[in-house]
């Protein structure tokens, strides 16, 4: 072997294992580093997560109570005679939905939603004030809360409220306001809308 391919032989042998132990991973003061960073990511992405795991809650409970209160309206279209929308305590939540046979009671073959948790149903006075919403309905509409008290809702043959108000079922969390609320109304003549308002109002039509 010539003199020249023995040194240079030395030389690998001498680099190559400092090499690989440094390939062989991370030393303490990066991975304290890394952890760091993330756990400060963390801290900063779980409020906006929390936010958006809400809004998602109030907006799904929101949708929901709308599709139960149209599909009433579409039985009692249907089955040209008077349907009612029932609201009933269930422990600390409510349960809402179709009473077809007008009995006053839920069916277990009739058409439920069981709302509790974060997204209840609320009573006046807890939402902001509905100030805004009879504006935009116009001045001489005045909302009927149905929310936060047990009762029904009836809709005749034509699919419009036999008594001819406008009712208004509130959701949101009295405990965590910061999060808002939703507004569910229903008009005179069956059709129905989505609210949204932050804790300090004003409300806006969303759907």
């Amino acid at each position: 072997m010539r003199p020249n391919e023995e040194a240079t032989l030395g030389r690998s042998a001498k680099f190559s294992d400092p090499q690989r132990s440094r390939s062989r991973g991370f030393s303490m003061v990066e991975l304290a580093v890394s952890l760091s960073v993330a756990l400060i990511l963390t801290a900063v992405a779980i409020p906006s997560l929390m936010r958006s795991f809400r809004t998602y809650q109030l907006n799904d409970a929101a949708a929901r109570l709308s599709d139960l209160l149209k599909f009433t309206r579409f039985e009692a279209v249907r089955r040209n005679a008077t349907v009612s929308f029932l609201m009933r305590t269930s422990g600390s939540g409510w349960i809402v939905g179709t009473d077809s046979n007008n009995n006053g009671t839920f069916e277990p073959t009739e058409k439920q939603l069981l709302i509790s948790g974060f997204a209840t149903l609320l009573p006046s006075g807890a939402p902001p004030a509905s100030t805004s919403i009879t504006a935009t309905l116009g001045g001489a509409s005045a909302l009927n809360t149905k929310s936060g008290a047990p009762g029904a809702v009836a809709f005749d043959a034509r699919g419009a409220v036999s008594t001819l108000e406008t009712d208004v079922w509130y959701l949101g969390s009295t405990a965590n306001p910061e999060f808002g609320y939703r507004a569910v109304v229903l008009l005179p003549s069956g059709a129905v809308q989505i609210w949204t308002a932050p804790a300090g109002g004003p409300w806006q039509r969303i759907g």
